[in-house]
């Protein structure tokens, strides 16, 4: 069954739209110490996606080698279908990333910041996700 067919099956039968994104691999670059990447890949799991991770103690040669730029790092570095997403990104843009096929290197939440998938507490204001690229050129995504 084409996958058109499925979705309009599947939203004609109420199933969530996480079903679909079952199977979308995430490769996560992270420090080995770090609990909220762990947390954040629970979230995308949770959400539908296959998360392996790797653990590295040299994230800045990943960072640096995915031409993420300084301020818009975050606490890890994730390859997904081709885009890279930096940080703590809520799986909700992930997939609205993946839909609309932006045209961009992919997304960012920079830093650690409270209330993000993976990061316990409640966030002080609204966190805004930004795209990636070309260059040091970056737009607001998204605010949550």
């Amino acid at each position: 069954m084409h996958t058109v067919k499925k979705l309009v099956l599947g939203l004609a039968l109420g199933v969530p739209l996480s079903v679909f994104a079952a199977g979308i691999p995430v490769k996560m670059y992270k420090n080995p110490n770090c609990g909220c990447c762990d947390r954040w890949a629970a979230h995308m799991e949770a959400n539908g996606f296959t998360v392996e991770t790797i653990n590295t103690p040299d994230l800045a040669s990943i960072k640096t080698k995915y031409h993420v730029p300084v301020n818009l790092e975050g606490c890890h570095t994730a390859l997904i279908d081709g885009y890279v997403v930096e940080g703590l990104v809520p799986a909700k843009y992930v997939k609205q990333m993946l839909s609309e096929h932006i045209a961009s290197q992919g997304l960012s939440l920079p830093g650690m910041p409270v209330g993000a998938p993976g990061m316990p507490g409640e966030k002080a204001g609204p966190l805004t996700v930004y795209t990636l690229g070309p260059g040091t050129t970056s737009k607001v995504y998204a605010s949550f």
